[in-house]
């Protein structure tokens, strides 16, 4: 099974991966780790990367899509994947649309978790972080059993900068430009599958699984 996720930050997406993945014994792939992998082990297209991020660049569409070709080349991936991250631009989905056409595959499913964005920034705006000890909670769908006091450590809790209202509306209109094409991309191709991210978890994977059947 080859499965690709489309979701706004929040929407779920890393959730449903782990899920999907146990659920099928293949592996969930983000382009962040496959970058952080390369980096790590100083291989020469994780190199290249590493020159544009530290000169905070974006690294070119070229590049991302020679270091997720490779990743995919893996024998983990032999029976399939989840791609989450990639591909993020038309030039990339095209790259790997080529990719899978000469090993005689296709996508199975590009599946959106479309939630709706007042629902995202509820979820990004209401996290909350320990400040001793890492732990995270949210104000309405985790909370601690003390307000502002970590369960775990005693700890303070805060919230971290990147999760306030005026960038969490701009992640979300970063990636409303970015994915809008691609989720044209694959509805044109009959591979879009939509499931609605603003249920509960357990009941998203549910309609993951049926969305899968079909």
């Amino acid at each position: 099974m080859r499965i690709l996720l489309l979701g706004a930050p929040a929407s779920g997406k890393g959730t449903q991966a782990a899920r999907i993945a146990e659920r099928f014994g293949i592996p969930a792939i983000s382009t962040g780790d496959i970058f952080r992998t390369n980096i790590r082990n100083g291989t020469a297209l994780g190199m290249k990367a590493k020159s544009f991020m530290d000169r905070g660049e974006l690294v070119p569409d070229g590049l991302v899509i020679d270091i997720a070709l490779d990743r995919l080349g893996g024998e983990d991936c032999a029976k399939g994947f989840i791609l989450d991250g990639f591909p993020r631009t038309p030039e990339q989905a095209n790259a790997l649309d080529e990719h899978l056409a000469e090993k005689g595959a296709a996508l199975d499913g590009a599946l959106l978790i479309d939630t709706p964005e007042s629902e995202l920034i509820s979820r990004i705006t209401g996290r909350r972080t320990c400040e001793k000890c890492g732990a995270g909670y949210h104000v309405a769908n985790i909370p601690p059993a003390r307000e502002g006091i970590c369960d775990v450590c005693g700890g303070g809790l805060s919230q971290r900068d990147d999760d306030s209202a005026e960038t969490a509306m701009k992640r979300i209109g970063v990636y409303n430009s970015q994915t809008a094409p691609l989720i044209e991309h694959y509805r044109a191709r009959g591979a879009l599958l939509r499931v609605d991210g603003a249920k509960s978890p357990d009941r998203v994977f549910a309609d993951i699984l049926e969305a899968l059947a079909r």
